[in-house]
């Protein structure tokens, strides 16, 4: 039986002068809330401190992505909030007993884990801990910036992680639209994150349907 998709708007594309009035706008359609939390190093910009999460009023499960060089650290800040789900990404954390700490210390603080890949890593790079983690990003783009294009070659590792864990929560972000919805999900992914596709469309809810009509 499929398993069903999740879709988890990405609020790096919207608004951010009229923020709370955008996370309305997709609160009924929306599953997931995803937050990028950027340091400037890790990615070469920067989004979303701990203050300015902090005042985020929504109905919507959090999704905290961590693209920053001291995960454990900002997990430890954003644990507070209560969110879903916290991923970090596997370039920023390379010892297998660093990540197995981090994944535990999430659990700990009552959020799933997820592990991260960007475009050049490998599902061999985590096959240390990709067993154990709750979820898999798999990056469609190279992070840091909204509005770039997908990048198929990537399917290929959703795919084979599909088929070593047919239960696994696959996320893709990047790039997801109409057209490459389909692609994801028919490669395995089961969790799409969307941003310039839902919060530069005139109507949300239109595009949210599309996304999962399209699947």
């Amino acid at each position: 039986m499929a398993l069903p998709v999740l879709i988890a708007p990405s609020i790096l594309s919207a608004d951010m002068k009229r923020l709370s009035e955008e996370i309305r706008s997709i609160e009924p359609f929306a599953d997931w809330l995803q937050i990028d939390v950027m340091d400037g190093r890790f990615v070469p910009n920067t989004a979303f401190p701990l203050a300015q999460v902090q005042t985020i009023r929504t109905t919507l499960p959090l999704d905290i992505h961590l693209m920053v060089e001291q995960p454990a650290e900002y997990a430890r800040e954003f644990l507070s909030l209560h969110p879903k789900n916290v991923t970090f990404h596997a370039e920023a954390v390379q010892k297998t007993d660093d990540r197995r700490a981090l994944l535990q210390a999430i659990r700990k603080g009552g959020a799933t884990a997820g592990i991260a890949i960007n475009p050049p890593t490998s599902l061999s790079d985590i096959a240390d801990v990709l067993g154990e983690v709750d979820l898999l990003l798999v990056m469609s783009v190279n992070p840091g910036f909204g509005g770039q294009a997908f990048i198929a070659d990537v399917l290929s590792k959703v795919k084979e992680a599909r088929t070593q864990f047919p239960q696994l929560m696959i996320q893709m972000d990047g790039g997801i639209d109409a057209t490459t919805a389909p692609l994801c999900v028919s490669a395995g992914a089961n969790n799409l994150v969307a941003g310039s596709f839902i919060f530069r469309a005139a109507d949300r809810a239109k595009a949210i349907a599309s996304l999962r009509s399209s699947i």
